[in-house]
């Protein structure tokens, strides 16, 4: 096959690639410019896509004695990924950016250019695994699965992705641990073998997502109240600066009346209110998600499942009842238990209903949550 393999730098795109070329694929390496005035270098493990990083693709893609070229996706990348990151947060949500970016760019920018130059499939360093059913028409579909490796499975940030795009990927690293990929890195004599990953959010390689939105959407001040009283605690200056479950840097002066922490409980971006309250007002078992992609038969109207809304997070046991078509299909779920933290703009990605199960059956993007505490 022709292969596309994506080389952001890292060591988990290298090997990727070498093993892609190993297999005896035809392999060209990009490396996606989506900055248009990228750093000149990296900080330790905050940021990516900078010049370094360019170079350090450069250099494995000459080992491996492929092609290499930088595409530039910057505009796309502002447009589909950093301006849908800030308006989801001016719209009091709490988004995922890798995922719009895997989503968008990777799988749907990336691929679409790569098809019409004739590749076959676009490989990337993500940690989760892919196989393809046959149906009982002939035809096969793609099995989406959660990498070998627990701790660095990506197979939440990728259960966006549609049928079509996952039966024109690779995802070569999934049978591997990740200290396993950095020792074949070093015995490829790869430089990056040691290079440390990157982390929270890459185009704000300072840290500060607060300043990053106050910069971009300015002061919107709202009332931050309690949750159980309606009482007004305070002032903020824009819902853009929190999030669901956040309990640090609310500004409140005063600690609740029962000692407790107090946690943000819900944004409502139309009045700019902040409620926050105990723990118990962050836990949820009903939820709606709108965009729904599902990876298994089209006809399933309702199913047992497992449910995972953090990239990192434990799965659920629940159930997902479809409702609804075209673009105002949405996914009602409810779990078995309570999970804390709900948030719209999380992703909500289901998985096989036994326990372990590994399997991705589709996802959808949380539009709303009933917290327990309000139901009582």
């Amino acid at each position: 096959m022709r292969v596309l393999a994506a080389m952001s730098g890292g060591v988990d795109s290298a090997v990727a690639a070498a093993r892609a070329v190993a297999a005896g694929h035809d392999v060209v390496g990009v490396h996606l410019a989506l900055s248009a005035d990228p750093a000149t270098l990296r900080t330790g493990s905050r940021g990516c896509c900078s010049r370094e990083d360019a170079g350090d693709a450069r250099r494995v893609a000459d080992m491996l004695g492929i092609p290499f070229y930088v595409w530039d996706f910057a505009e796309r990348f502002r447009a589909d990924v950093i301006d849908d990151f800030v308006d989801s947060y001016a719209r009091g949500e709490t988004p995922n950016p890798c995922l719009r970016c895997n989503e968008r760019i990777k799988f749907e920018a990336l691929l679409d250019r790569g098809m019409a130059l004739g590749f076959d499939a676009v490989a990337t360093g993500h940690y989760a695994r892919l196989s393809h059913e046959e149906l009982p028409d002939g035809t096969t579909r793609p099995v989406l699965r959660r990498a070998v490796d627990e701790a660095k499975d990506q197979s939440y940030v990728l259960g966006v992705l549609t049928p079509r795009q996952l039966a024109h990927s690779m995802f070569p690293l999934g049978d591997t641990t990740k200290p396993e990929i950095r020792a074949e890195a070093e015995a490829a004599g790869f430089s990056v073998a040691s290079k440390p990953d990157s982390h929270d959010i890459c185009f704000i390689p300072s840290g500060d997502t607060r300043a990053f939105l106050g910069a971009r959407i300015g002061l919107r001040p709202g009332a931050m109240i309690d949750a159980d009283s309606g009482d007004e605690l305070g002032r903020h200056e824009g819902v853009h600066g929190f999030t669901i479950g956040q309990r640090k840097g609310l500004g409140l002066e005063a600690p609740a009346a029962d000692g407790q922490p107090r946690y943000v409980t819900a944004i409502d971006a139309e009045t700019g209110t902040v409620t926050v309250g105990g723990a118990d007002h962050l836990l949820s078992s009903r939820m709606t998600a709108t965009s729904p992609y599902w990876l298994v038969d089209e006809e399933i109207r309702e199913a047992d499942c497992r449910v995972q809304i953090r990239a990192h997070g434990e799965a659920t046991p629940g159930h997902v009842r479809r409702v609804g078509e075209g673009a105002d299909a949405r996914l009602e779920i409810t779990l078995d238990t309570p999970v804390r933290g709900v948030a719209p703009g999380q992703a909500a990605v289901l998985y096989q209903p036994d326990p372990g199960g590994d399997r991705v059956l589709g996802s959808g993007t949380i539009s709303s949550a009933r917290p327990e505490a309000r139901e009582r």
